[in-house]
């Protein structure tokens, strides 16, 4: 009888034969450095906090030990993850997974019906993914029940303090059994995080695969300084100069929904993303973006952790984040998996402080590049204000074929 062949570097991890199968069905070889560090101590159930960088395999990282874990406990577990995007991916992960072994998950997100979650919840699921907001809802309806939670996954937990989720959070800790296994991933480890280990977490062994806030080794990262009404100008140049997709951030969904249809002018395929998007637009815009029916991709920070599409050529920042924490994940959309990648940043001249902020955060400088020439604006930008003022007013002046008239301080005409 030949033996199955299974991958030796998963192999060597812990992980049970049945999994270690499913794995090598899915043609995974190499674990990543959190897999390799992470998945041994997750099958020992014991509580972790995972440090490193977007697009290195958290997923699984935690995946893997969750799916066996629940193959020893009676009990479920819990996903809590700050996005719709990103508990749909994860959900995917798992199923990928765990699917062919019976595992059965439940999908609870705003901005979807209600019905269908129910009912999935109805089935006894022994993972629930959820985002915050409508897991509380749920639980006020008194439609799912936490008590027998042996297993808790917190997923970009920083994110999901920076978008106001801190009350609904604690409201469901205190639903969930104290005497559980807790794991906490992110790229970024703020303060706030701490004092969520501490006070919800059995001694977490940390585990930095690269120190908070580190950006993928393959992403060049440079900066425009502009005026705030030439960014348009400056994006229109780039989007002819790189013909990849292209992943643009935007500080509101207003600005989202006007930089969309500014690049819908410029003759690109673009879609957007915020929080105004129902979740099927949302949908179709991720998945026509990965299918390559849209190029252009304009989404606010609440895509920042949830779009995972491999190949994303360039990422711009058309609006600096408003939390500095924010960049790293912005930037962590292309580089992806190995990969090579861009990411611009937009600056206007007073945010010189924010730029030196992200530098620090990055632990690195980001290049500096000149402004080109803007279409409707060929003089060039090294020349100060009033001279490109000056040549604008001539090229008005040269219709009329005389000056134009001015007025006077004294409300006559001169001539």
């Amino acid at each position: 009888m030949v033996k199955p062949s299974y991958p030796s570097a998963f192999g060597g991890l812990g992980i049970a034969p049945g999994l270690l199968a499913a794995i090598a069905r899915l043609k995974f070889t190499e674990p990543t450095p959190i897999q390799r560090r992470s998945i041994p101590i997750g099958l020992e159930g014991k509580d972790l906090i995972g440090i490193a960088q977007t697009g290195t395999g958290k997923t699984l990282a935690f995946g893997i030990p969750l799916i066996q874990r629940l193959a020893q406990l009676k009990g479920g577990a819990l996903v809590l993850l700050p996005t719709r995007e990103l508990a749909i991916q994860v959900n995917e992960a798992l199923q990928t997974v765990g699917g062919p072994l019976g595992l059965r998950t439940a999908v609870v997100i705003g901005g979807a019906p209600e019905g269908p979650q129910k009912r999935a919840l109805e089935k006894k699921p022994r993972v629930i993914i959820a985002t915050p907001g409508r897991l509380v809802d749920f639980l006020e309806q008194r439609v799912v029940n936490l008590s027998t939670i042996q297993i808790l996954i917190l997923d970009e937990a920083d994110r999901m303090l920076d978008m106001g989720f801190a009350p609904q959070l604690n409201k469901i800790l205190r639903m969930i059994p104290k005497d559980r296994q807790t794991m906490l991933f992110s790229a970024t480890i703020p303060p706030e995080i701490v004092g969520l280990a501490r006070q919800h977490m059995k001694l977490p062994i940390n585990i930095e695969i690269a120190p908070s806030g580190t950006t993928a080794d393959k992403v060049v990262q440079e900066v425009f300084f502009i005026e705030k009404e030439a960014k348009t100008r400056l994006l229109e140049v780039l989007l002819a100069e790189y013909h990849g997709p292209v992943l643009v951030f935007t500080r509101t969904k207003h600005g989202a929904r006007k930089l969309t249809r500014d690049v819908r002018v410029m003759k690109h395929s673009v879609a957007e993303i915020h929080s105004d998007r129902s979740l099927a637009q949302r949908r179709d815009a991720l998945e026509g973006f990965k299918s390559g029916k849209y190029r252009v991709l304009v989404a606010t920070d609440v895509a920042a952790r949830g779009i995972d599409v491999v190949g994303i050529e360039l990422v711009v920042n058309y609006d600096l984040p408003s939390q500095t924490q924010d960049y790293v994940h912005r930037i962590g959309r292309t580089a992806r998996a190995g990969m090579a990648g861009r990411a611009i940043s937009f600056a206007t001249f007073d945010q010189r402080s924010d730029i030196r902020d992200i530098e620090r955060l990055v632990r690195t400088g980001l290049s500096v590049k000149q402004v080109p020439a803007l279409p409707f604006d060929k003089a060039p930008r090294s020349l100060p204000a009033f001279i490109v003022e000056k040549a604008r007013a001539e090229k008005l002046r040269k219709p009329f074929g005389r000056p134009l008239r001015r007025i006077s301080s004294r409300g006559g005409r001169r001539r």
